[in-house]
């Protein structure tokens, strides 16, 4: 059964489509990946899917709720979270703190009670601060730096705190936007180890945007190609990576087929 099912999406600024009818269905469990040149409109599904964009035509549905017009903190509440192209951390706060604040949402005391850092708010607080150094602190491997500030980690680091912050909202479904991108070859392996680990761990569903390829042929289930705002192919990662039309407009005719 589907958990997540975009129908016919449309997005246009102006008398730019930016997605032009793209249809997807990602199932529970699974690693769906997509894939396509600059441009393609990949960043574009992500930002529908949480709320910062509207379609202009078309539906979002997940674990059978329409959420098409739902604001982008209630889906949140639905568990869920995605990471950033570019890394949206706060740059002069601690790891740990930075983890927190994905875990915001999950609160039940008000902001009164909260501010006030008292009784039941201060317990509810310490409570989660202990799953989240037991979840996923130590899930990810972030124990010995919790107590840093993210602006004085090495950049790898920094996309492994932005992975752990997703995570701290206890999602069922998890947007991956290019988290390998600007690694070097350790650093992505570290990343794609992480990444399995915590899908595994979690049962969760992920959607991952990546341009290296060998990271979304190793670990994606399924694979969709965009190409100017339409999808041109979706299937199992070896027929996609041997498909004529997806070699032609992203792969490139000299690239080999594994």
């Amino acid at each position: 059964m589907a958990l997540l099912t975009l129908e016919t999406l449309h997005l246009n600024f102006g008398g730019v489509a930016a997605l032009a009818g793209v249809t997807l269905e990602v199932n529970a469990d699974d690693f769906f990946a997509i894939i396509g040149p600059n441009g393609a409109g990949k960043t574009s599904i992500f930002n529908c899917i949480s709320g910062i964009y509207t379609p202009s035509r078309g539906r979002i549905v997940f674990n059978g709720q329409d959420i098409t017009r739902v604001k982008p903190h209630r889906r949140a509440k639905l568990r869920i979270a995605r990471t950033f192209q570019n890394i949206a951390l706060f740059r002069g706060m601690t790891v740990l703190d930075n983890v927190k604040i994905g875990r915001h949402i999950r609160l039940r005391s008000g902001v009164l009670a909260c501010g006030v850092y008292y009784g039941k708010a201060a317990r509810e607080e310490l409570a989660h601060r202990a799953t989240i150094e037991r979840e996923i602190i130590d899930l990810l491997e972030l124990q010995d730096i919790r107590h840093k500030i993210v602006s004085t980690l090495p950049y790898g680091l920094q996309k492994r705190v932005e992975l752990a912050r997703a995570l701290a909202l206890d999602p069922v479904l998890l947007l991956l936007d290019e988290p390998t991108a600007g690694m070097n070859a350790e650093e992505t392996e570290d990343m794609v180890r992480f990444i399995r680990y915590v899908k595994q761990t979690k049962r969760l569903t992920v959607v991952m945007i990546e341009h290296d390829m060998g990271v979304v042929m190793g670990i994606s289930d399924r694979v969709a190609v965009l190409d100017f705002g339409l999808k041109i192919a979706e299937g199992a990662p070896a027929q996609v990576q041997s498909d004529p039309v997806v070699i032609k407009a992203y792969l490139g005719e000299d690239f080999e087929v594994a």
